[in-house]
């Protein structure tokens, strides 16, 4: 069994395929930072192949699918993706491509390309990673809650597709809140609530992926955020996002 991880050298990337590598997986593992990527290797007990791509650059993207041709691979996991958080007329333009470019189109075009090639075969897993932000929008942050709504939107989407076909292709999508990771680094903020342990969300989404759960919620907080969000008005909603990131802007 192989899987695909991007963003795999930090956070929850690299937790999942600590997860995964105890679980007997082969792994394939793609980032930025060779240097990170060549670390965990030496990890893990297991046969890790180490792909540096750019995932803002579709060239990259469309480069990596081309390498991946030949893999035989069962699980894909789209988790690269960053933040960034001040008013939307302050933030850096340069950087909010990138982040959509990362979070939406590198995930987008490896979605659609293991849709095809799992649908062939009909078997195959993918784990989109989005986050509780996709159930709101997100003032101070509005350009990661808007990416993180497409790749919620998107993978429902293409589940039901994949339902209506009778295909055994399934997408999960995990949805979690605060993490302990790199990510307030990134996003120039602090979270308001204590982060989960990124171990324990990889473990979690890991185990309700190979179960083929649509939406995956880890911890008690992203679960009644999640049931808050269906029972309250965009507007409040809005409202309520606005001051959590006020209080988190350093």
């Amino acid at each position: 069994m192989k899987a695909l991880i991007t963003g795999a050298s930090s956070g929850i990337g690299k937790e999942m395929a600590k997860v995964l590598a105890g679980r007997g997986w082969d792994l394939i593992v793609v980032a930025r930072r060779e240097q990170l990527l060549l670390d965990l290797k030496a990890e893990l007990d297991c046969d890790v192949q180490v792909c540096v791509c750019d995932l803002s650059q579709v060239s990259q993207v469309k480069g990596l699918c081309k390498a991946l041709k030949d893999e035989s691979i069962e699980l894909v996991i789209n988790n690269a993706g960053f933040g960034d958080l001040g008013f939307f007329d302050e933030t850096d333009e340069q950087k909010e491509i990138n982040m959509i470019n990362t979070n939406i189109t590198a995930l987008h075009i490896l979605t659609k390309y293991f849709v095809k090639r799992f649908k062939q075969q009909n078997h195959g897993y993918i784990l989109n990673v989005a986050s509780i932000a996709a159930f709101a929008p997100g003032p101070m942050m509005a350009t990661y809650y808007a990416t993180k709504a497409y790749v919620l939107r998107l993978s429902l989407a293409i589940n039901k597709e994949l339902q209506k076909a009778k295909s055994n292709v399934r997408i999960s999508v995990l949805c979690p809140g605060p993490v302990k990771t790199e990510f307030n680094e990134v996003a120039n903020s602090s979270f308001a609530i204590a982060g989960m342990d990124a171990s324990e969300v990889a473990t979690y989404a890991i185990d309700q992926t190979l179960q083929k759960k649509q939406l995956i919620f880890p911890g008690v907080f992203t679960k009644l955020a999640h049931a808050a969000s269906a029972m309250v008005s965009q507007r409040f909603a809005s409202e309520i996002v606005y001051h959590i990131q006020k209080a988190r802007n350093k």
